[in-house]
């Protein structure tokens, strides 16, 4: 997908709505073209190597060719369908003709399922991206202050379920007090009902004086 890109937004962001630490997630990569002539060609992500992630699935992108690249482990990871031996080191987008290449003052949307993601509050995505003038910018670099840097590296934030857990409702988190709510409530009408029924004997003996 390819559409005009802000002038605010000219980085390459990463954007993700279901990651989280352990899971599975899929990240969206915001690339524009910041040059005034020439396009985009490439797009190589570099995955982390420290905490590794053992599978990605990249979404179709009319007129790119998407490339996992990967290596093996130094130990395999064990998991649910047995071990893992070998990790993604990176992920090469390439526009097929310069057609389908990201003109300038536009962006393209790249989409990948990745997972399982580490354990981690955050997990950058070093990224290089290629111009069709031999041009390359590399996306990598940290943000260690307030200010953004010329060429922050796209960021992963990962939310914990702890904090995207709906907080359980006083009724869901205390049955018991429902319960005796509810009993309350019953016990104030048999006394309100005791109280008629007092009422109206009384009536009935005046009348029968």
């Amino acid at each position: 997908m390819i559409g005009l890109a802000p002038a605010a937004s000219a980085h390459v962001r990463l954007s993700a709505t279901d990651a989280a630490p352990g899971g599975y997630g899929l990240l969206t990569f915001r690339v524009p073209t910041e040059s005034d002539t020439a396009t985009t060609t490439e797009i190589v992500i570099s995955f982390p190597k420290d905490t590794p992630i053992t599978s990605v699935s990249t979404a179709a992108v009319t007129g790119w060719t998407a490339t996992v690249v990967t290596a093996k482990l130094d130990k395999p990871i064990r998991t649910d369908d047995g071990p893992v031996s070998s990790y993604v080191t990176r992920v090469d987008w390439k526009a097929d003709s310069g057609r389908t290449a990201i003109p300038p003052g536009q962006f393209g949307l790249f989409n990948l399922t990745a997972g399982p993601l580490p354990e981690a509050a955050t997990v950058a995505f070093p990224t290089d991206q290629h111009y069709s003038d031999g041009t390359v910018v590399h996306w990598n670099q940290l943000q260690t202050g307030s200010a953004e840097p010329d060429h922050p590296a796209p960021l992963l934030q990962l939310a914990s379920e702890a904090t995207t857990s709906p907080s359980p409702s006083p009724a869901a988190a205390s049955p018991a007090g429902s319960n005796s709510e509810t009993l309350a409530v019953i016990a104030i009408a048999l006394a309100a009902a005791a109280v008629v029924i007092a009422i109206m004997a009384l009536l009935r003996t005046r009348r029968a004086d």
